[in-house]
């Protein structure tokens, strides 16, 4: 049996327990949202989706004690790294096979209303099934596989227009002390020649993305003061690349939202992270 093809479907920030302000943050930031989504186990999201991939913010209620409280055990910022399933039955036998670290499929939903209908809006169950990496596997976050039933309800033409030109998520960002022993685990699950060698690091391809796996220092060198706080994490997911038709676009989007600290170049436009929930943002042409 062979094993999955890494292709990106999503990237998580994790807003905790408070949802207001990081959907607050993101729209400033020129990004599109969806209406607030509640999903089956408990955690509510917003999206921002793009031509073949999205951006998600998940939360919990604030005083919930009951649902998703693993998230309140994680940092604020980028906290997952999802990877494409067209089918999660056959996905997780081959992880299985292979010996791979990864909990059995797990099916939610979440109630989505779009545009349509005699009067103008449409309501339908978007449903999921998830192969998730088995917890403590990895110490930045969380990495699992996503099977959409319901793409209909997910990539809509109407939620992927966005003031800051986004198209796509081109880059994610994993700050670990020793990139070539982390990135095996990627190596193991796609093939070697998934990955490669980088300044600082290793990249493994995931389609049109990559996860760049480097260390702190690395990254600090990239992004100066923009970095995350590391909170006294060795190891952490840290921040994002994103795809813009245009970096003036981008640029004007951000002087919209009152984002401050904003650094810009012929190449990139960089968000500190202290002004993105805790993620170093890049966008690129």
């Amino acid at each position: 049996m062979t094993l999955p093809v890494a292709t990106l479907d999503h990237v998580v920030i994790n807003a905790r327990d408070d949802m207001d302000r990081a959907a607050d943050i993101y729209r400033r930031l020129g990004f599109t949202l969806t209406e607030r989504g509640y999903h089956s186990l408990g955690s509510m999201n917003h999206l921002a989706m793009f031509g073949t991939d999205y951006l998600e913010l998940i939360a919990v209620p604030k005083g919930a004690t009951t649902g998703r409280m693993d998230l309140l055990t994680y940092s604020a910022g980028l906290n997952g790294l999802v990877f494409g399933s067209e089918d999660s039955a056959v996905t997780y036998a081959a992880l299985a096979k292979a010996n791979l670290p990864f909990d059995p499929p797990v099916e939610f939903t979440r109630p989505v209303k779009y545009e349509g209908g005699p009067d103008g809006i449409q309501t339908g169950d978007a449903r999921f099934r998830t192969v998730r990496m088995k917890a403590g596997v990895v110490p930045y976050g969380r990495i699992y596989y996503c099977h959409h039933f319901t793409r209909e309800l997910v990539w809509r033409d109407e939620w992927r227009h966005h003031a800051n030109g986004t198209v796509a998520v081109a880059r994610a960002l994993i700050v670990e002390p020793d990139p070539a022993a982390a990135a095996k685990l990627y190596a193991d699950m796609f093939g070697t020649d998934s990955v490669r060698d980088i300044t600082g690091g290793k990249t493994v391809i995931v389609g049109n993305s990559r996860f760049d796996i480097v260390t702190e220092p690395t990254l600090k060198a990239e992004f100066g003061a923009s970095v995350p706080e590391a909170e006294g994490r060795k190891a952490y997911m840290a921040g994002l690349s994103f795809r813009t038709t245009s970096l003036g676009k981008a640029a004007r989007a951000l002087h919209a939202g009152r984002i401050e600290g904003v650094v810009q170049d012929k190449n990139r436009v960089v968000v500190p992270a202290k002004q993105a929930f805790n993620a170093v943002l890049e966008f690129v042409e």
